[in-house]
């Protein structure tokens, strides 16, 4: 059976000093990178995610001048730029896939985006033979739920690791991690692997 480790928008521009900060974010990219350290050998497939928006135009209406935080957000994690890059706390040397969401439109979830060979998420966990996933990063209650709730929709049991997500906000990211326990998630922390 085989099993993948989900990286979710661990990126400058959600860390700390970034776009759209949360706080917690360094402090969940240094932990996700200890855990690789020590647990990368027991996935088949790392996959991480990185918002990857255009430079000109408003992204589908997710980017606004004034946005409300819900459906439209200041710009962030623009192509090529230092706030798209993966925290450099987080080291990616295990990571067997990266993705590039967003592109011009909204994208929450991982399982939105392509890997640079044009695969999305859900045909690299298919070709594996992928049944389980476990899932960390940004933000818990916006693209980690999105990346979860796509993760369980194509078929693979879920366990996000509740001690390497960070989220906007404590009850959204509670209201979320409830969410993805009703829908069959299993929640728990990384020391139980």
């Amino acid at each position: 059976m085989s099993r993948a480790l989900l990286i979710v928008d661990i990126q400058n521009d959600f860390t700390e000093g970034g776009a759209l900060a949360v706080a917690g974010g360094d402090a969940v990219a240094s932990a996700v990178s200890a855990f690789l350290e020590a647990h990368a050998a027991d996935y088949d497939v790392i996959v991480a995610s990185r918002d990857w928006h255009d430079a000109i135009g408003d992204n589908g209406g997710h980017f606004a001048q004034e946005p409300d935080y819900v459906d439209t957000w200041p710009a962030h994690c623009v192509a090529g730029t230092e706030g798209a890059e993966y925290d450099p706390l987080l080291m990616t040397d295990a990571v067997t896939h990266h993705v590039r969401k967003g592109q011009g439109k909204p994208a929450y979830s991982m399982f939105e985006g392509v890997t640079d060979a044009g695969e999305t998420v859900g045909a690299v966990l298919t070709q594996a033979g992928v049944l389980s996933a476990d899932v960390v990063g940004i933000a818990t209650d916006h693209c980690v739920r999105a990346s979860a709730l796509d993760a369980l929709a194509h078929g693979v049991r879920v366990r996000v690791l509740t001690d390497l997500v960070a989220g906007v906000a404590p009850e959204p990211s509670s209201a979320a991690l409830a969410e993805l326990a009703h829908a069959g998630a299993e929640l728990a922390e990384s020391d139980d692997v």
